[in-house]
C-alpha cells in the first residue's frame, strides 16, 4: 500500500513532471551518496562481523565469552544517539566519515550474529579432513570453513545494507545529505510534496533492486553444502602471545560503538539534568514504552498464524503474505511513513496523525522481524505432539494451546522483544506519522537535537538506551535459554 499510493502521489502532476524531477542532476548525486555509502558500511560490517565471529568462537583470546555477548550489544543503540555523541563530542566529524563511522559500529551485529552461529553449526570434520591433504589454516579457512558461512554472512551484509539505505537519524544528525535526508527535507519545506514523493520512490525502487539482485545471485550460486552437525567440540585455536593483543579488534569496536557514546551523554546528561523538564521526559518515556508494546502485540498477532501458514501448509497464498511481510521490512522508513500520510490523508482521515496508524506504520516495517522468530520456534515443534494430545482427550484448539503454544512461546517472546525494540528506536517513521503535539523518546531527542539544545537532548538519549536494555536482556535470556536447551539435547 505505501509503494501504490506513493506512485500515485508522485504522478498525480503528470508523467512530464515525474520524468523531470526524476533526471535531475540532483537527484542522481543522492544516488550516488547513498550507494557509496551503503557499499562501504557493508564491506566494512562484513570485515568485522566475520573476524570478531572467528575471533570469540575458534580462538583462545582473553575474555571471549564476554566479548562474544558485548560484541552483539550495539545493535540496540539508536543510531541518531550514538551521531549525537560523536557531533557533540568531534563536530569535524560530520559528513561521510562520521555517518560512515556512525553507522559500521552499530551495523556489523547484523553480520556477526548470524556468522556467529554459523561457526558454530560448521562440521569440525571437514576441517580436519582439509588440513590432512596438507591445506594450512587459512587456505582451510578460504576453502572449507568461509563457504559455509557465506550464506550468514551475505544475510547479514544485505541487512546492513538495506538499514544504511533506510537511515535517517545518523545521516541527519551527521549533515550528510542521502536521499532519506533529502526526502524529509522536501516534505517539510514545501506545500508541493511531488518533489519529495519522486525521491521516496528512486529510494524504494532503489532498495527492491538491492533485494532483486541478492536473489539472483543466490539462486545462481545454488544451495551451499554443508557436512552433518558437529558432534564434538569446535576446535580452538591457541593464539600464543597473541593472546592478549587480538583483543585490539574487539575492545576497539566496543569503545567506538559504546563507549563514544556513554562518554557523550554521560558528558551532556551532567549538564543537561537542570535543562530538561522531567514531565515531559517521564511523558515521553511513557509513549516509547506504549507504543513499543502494542506494536509488539499487533505484529505478533499478525505473525502467528502467518508463521503456522508458511511452516505447516505452504502455499501461494502463504507465501504471498511472508513476502509481503519481509517486503515491509526492507522499505526505508521515510518511504512507509510517506505513503501511509498520503493514504490517511486521502482515505483514512479519522486515523490520520493517531496512534492507530502510527502502530499500523510499525506493523508493516516490523512484522517480518517477529515473523522470522515464530516460524523458526513452529519449524522445531513436531506436529505429532499434538497428535499425541488429541489422542489423549485433547481437542484440537486444547492440544494446540497445551503442547504447541507452550513450546513457541519463546520464539514469540523473542519476536515481540524484537519488534519493542525497533519500534521504541523508530524515527522517520513516527516523525511522519506521530500524532499532533505526542513525543516519544526518539521524537523529542530529535527535536531538541534540531533546535542545537545538546544539553536537553541528553537525558532522552539516556532515557531511550535505558528503554532498550529491557527487551534486549530479555532476548539475551532467551537465547541462553536455546543454549541451554540445545546443550542439554545433546
Amino acid at each position: 500500500m505505501p509503494l501504490v499510493y506513493l506512485v500515485v502521489r508522485a504522478t498525480d502532476r503528470g508523467s512530464s513532471t515525474f520524468v523531470d524531477l526524476l533526471v535531475r542532476d540532483r537527484t542522481a548525486e543522492l544516488v550516488v551518496r547513498s550507494v557509496e555509502l551503503a557499499v562501504a558500511v557493508t564491506a566494512a560490517c562484513l570485515v568485522i562481523g566475520i573476524g570478531s565471529a572467528w575471533l570469540v568462537t575458534r580462538t583462545d583470546v582473553a575474555g571471549r565469552r564476554f566479548l562474544r555477548v558485548a560484541l552483539g550489544l550495539p545493535l540496540a543503540l539508536p543510531s541518531y544517539v550514538a551521531a549525537f555523541s560523536w557531533i557533540t563530542l568531534w563536530p569535524d566529524s560530520a559528513g561521510f566519515r562520521g555517518s560512515f563511522v556512525v553507522l559500521v559500529t552499530l551495523s556489523y551485529p547484523y553480520v556477526y550474529l548470524p556468522v556467529l552461529g554459523a561457526l558454530r553449526r560448521c562440521d569440525p570434520a571437514l576441517e580436519d579432513a582439509a588440513r590432512t591433504l596438507g591445506l594450512g589454516r587459512w587456505a582451510v579457512f578460504r576453502r572449507v570453513v568461509l563457504p559455509q558461512l557465506r550464506p550468514a554472512a551475505t544475510g547479514g551484509g544485505l541487512l546492513v545494507g538495506l538499514y544504511v539505505l533506510s537511515d535517517y537519524g545518523a545521516v541527519a544528525t551527521m549533515r550528510y545529505e542521502v536521499l532519506t535526508h533529502a526526502i524529509y527535507r522536501s516534505y517539510q519545506a514545501s506545500f508541493d510534496r511531488t518533489p519529495a514523493a519522486v525521491l521516496a520512490c528512486v529510494l524504494a525502487a532503489l532498495t527492491l533492486a538491492v533485494l532483486v539482485v541478492e536473489g539472483r545471485l543466490r539462486r545462481r550460486r545454488g544451495p551451499v553444502a554443508a557436512g552433518a552437525a558437529p558432534i564434538r567440540p569446535q576446535p580452538v585455536h591457541a593464539l600464543g602471545r597473541w593472546r592478549w593483543p587480538a583483543l585490539l579488534l574487539p575492545v576497539g569496536v566496543l569503545t567506538l560503538a559504546l563507549g563514544v557514546p556513554a562518554w557523550g551523554l554521560r558528558r551532556w546528561s551532567v549538564r543537561g539534568s537542570s535543562q530538561a523538564d522531567p514531565a515531559e521526559l517521564w511523558a515521553a518515556a511513557q509513549n516509547s514504552l506504549l507504543v513499543g508494546v502494542v506494536a509488539a502485540a499487533a505484529v505478533m498477532v499478525l505473525a502467528v498464524p502467518v508463521a503456522f501458514l508458511t511452516v505447516r501448509h505452504p502455499g501461494r497464498w502463504a507465501g504471498a503474505a511472508e513476502r509481503a511481510a519481509y517486503l515491509g521490512h526492507a522499505l526505508p522508513g521515510v518511504v512507509v511513513g510517506l505513503g501511509l500520510v498520503f493514504f490517511g490523508v486521502r482515505f483514512a482521515r479519522p486515523w490520520y496523525q493517531e496512534l492507530p496508524l502510527l502502530v499500523f506504520g510499525y506493523v508493516v516495517l516490523f512484522l517480518s522481524l517477529g515473523l522470522g522468530a515464530v516460524q523458526a520456534s513452529v519449524a522445531q515443534v513436531p506436529p505429532v505432539l499434538e497428535a499425541v494430545a488429541r489422542t489423549l482427550g485433547r481437542t484440537a484448539f486444547g492440544a494446540w494451546r497445551s503442547v504447541t503454544l507452550r513450546l513457541i512461546l519463546p520464539g514469540v517472546a523473542a519476536g515481540a522483544a524484537l519488534v519493542a525494540l525497533a519500534a521504541m528506536k523508530e524515527l522517520p517513521a513516527t516523525l511522519f506519522l506521530r500524532p499532533t503535539g505526542w513525543d516519544s523518546l526518539a521524537t523529542g531527542l530529535w527535536g531538541h537535537l534540531q533546535a542545537q539544545s545538546y544539553a536537553a537532548a541528553a537525558p532522552y538519549g539516556v532515557a531511550i538506551v535505558a528503554l532498550a536494555a529491557v527487551p534486549t536482556a530479555l532476548l539475551l535470556a532467551v537465547g541462553d535459554r536455546r543454549r541451554t536447551e540445545g546443550a542439554a539435547g545433546r
